[in-house]
């Protein structure tokens, strides 16, 4: 029989070869979650033969060898915290997970870097850190999620404001090309000498580009002390007061402007919110939350002050306020807008909050009303609005990116370059790359 007209689920077993009968999973012996989590990136609904999980690089290169020397189409997968992320995949055969790819390389304390395997979750990092009191100063949506997750969906939180984006925290990467070659870039150092900047181009690619499998963050000392600021109250006043913060010699570590609703459902009063956390020595930190609080009186604005575990609970109830929940027809966007109209924006938003320093957020629909709209008005702002996660129908029916610059043609190019056939996560990317 010509090996075109042998069923896929046979002809992909020649993978169990590779990485190991244990670590080799037909579609049928996916437990149901894991195939509904899978299902709902899929544009055909047809679903992939089987999912493999490689333990180390070379498995790794040799299992993207083969696919591309059959054409099959590779969903890269982590720990599946953000597979829904992006556009639908235009349909996959082999689903690649780098959730074995766990260890620790190296961590050198003194020179404040660390280097992982793509798939170390980012909690299990952060403990090995905390041993030498230090930390990755990134806040991605759930801990669970893995490092090479992380920076494929370019996955950080208000965290920004002090440190910077996941593109300035990367300094190194290992990664697998379509074709199955291992190539490296950048290094174990803070200053990289200048080129062509793989780990920025990387950063983002939703595994259009590649597949992930080390990589190499610089760290940070864990602060001393942590204590958060909530002012609350007429839209107008928050917006002042976070254009005082913005331009002032106050140096907090996270900064965001929060919508009335969630400022509600958290039960930190009413009106809007500005939520600021400072982490420094402790007499810095009382210096700094008592001007912020000086502000926000002068504004006559309401304040609460949160430290200890009541802080830290405070900023993951954040998060999961617009992450978490069970309304399946709930749609998660990422926006950006100037941040001198992030308070219109929110005034107009159901739920969401905004970074007063990039004008990044992430805002919650419960439905797709309202949607095309605030999608305009981010637009009118020079700034975007791209779906994250939302039902099936919704991405078919609507453009999931939103994207209206003119780099669409150096995009593909890039993508062509980089996978000329196609293979990894066809159709996830802007412009259906």
């Amino acid at each position: 029989m010509p090996s075109e007209q042998v069923p896929l689920r046979i002809r992909t077993s020649s993978l169990a070869y590779i990485v190991g009968e244990n670590t080799f999973y037909p579609w049928e012996n996916l437990t149901p979650p894991q195939q509904k989590s899978i299902l709902q990136v899929i544009a055909s609904q047809t679903p992939p033969s089987c999912i493999v999980y490689p333990e180390t690089t070379e498995q790794l290169a040799q299992v993207i060898r083969e696919a591309n020397r059959n054409q099959w189409r590779v969903l890269p997968y982590g720990s599946g915290s953000k597979l829904s992320w992006g556009g639908l995949v235009q349909g996959a055969d082999v689903v690649v997970s780098t959730e074995h790819l766990n260890k620790l390389i190296d961590h050198a304390v003194g020179d404040l870097t660390v280097t992982a395997e793509a798939g170390m979750k980012f909690s299990k990092l952060q403990e090995i850190l905390a041993k030498a009191n230090q930390f990755l100063a990134l806040d991605p949506v759930t801990p669970s999620a893995t490092l090479g997750g992380i920076v494929a969906t370019a996955d950080t939180g208000s965290l920004r404001q002090r440190y910077g984006s996941v593109r300035d925290q990367l300094l190194g990467i290992t990664f697998v090309r379509a074709d199955g070659q291992v190539a490296k870039a950048g290094g174990r150092v803070v200053k990289n000498v200048a080129g062509y900047d793989l780990m920025k181009l990387f950063t983002g690619s939703y595994g259009t580009l590649g597949v992930i499998s080390q990589v190499t963050f610089r760290v940070y000392p864990i602060p001393e002390i942590s204590t958060t600021v909530i002012l609350t109250g007429r839209a107008e006043d928050v917006r002042q007061a976070a254009a005082i913060l913005r331009n002032s010699a106050l140096t907090p570590t996270q900064a965001d402007l929060i919508s009335t609703q969630l400022v509600s459902e958290l039960g930190l009063g009413t009106g809007m919110g500005l939520i600021v956390r400072f982490q420094s020595i402790a007499e810095s930190v009382q210096e700094q939350s008592n001007r912020l609080v000086e502000v926000g009186q002068n504004l006559g604005l309401q304040e609460a002050i949160y430290a200890g575990a009541d802080e830290a609970d405070l900023w993951q109830r954040l998060r999961e306020s617009i992450h978490s929940g069970g309304n399946k027809s709930a749609i998660i966007c990422k926006i950006g807008v100037l941040p001198t109209a992030a308070v219109e924006v929110l005034t107009r938003s159901p739920k969401g909050w905004i970074h007063i320093g990039s004008g990044l957020g992430v805002l919650r629909f419960e439905g797709e009303k309202g949607l095309v709209e605030m999608r305009s008005l981010c637009e009118n702002h020079r700034g975007f609005l791209t779906i994250l996660t939302a039902p099936v129908a919704v991405k078919q029916g609507l453009d999931v990116w939103g994207y209206t610059g003119n780099a669409g043609e150096m995009m593909r190019r890039i993508k062509l370059q980089f996978d000329e056939k196609g293979i990894l996560s066809p159709g996830r990317f802007v412009d259906g790359i």
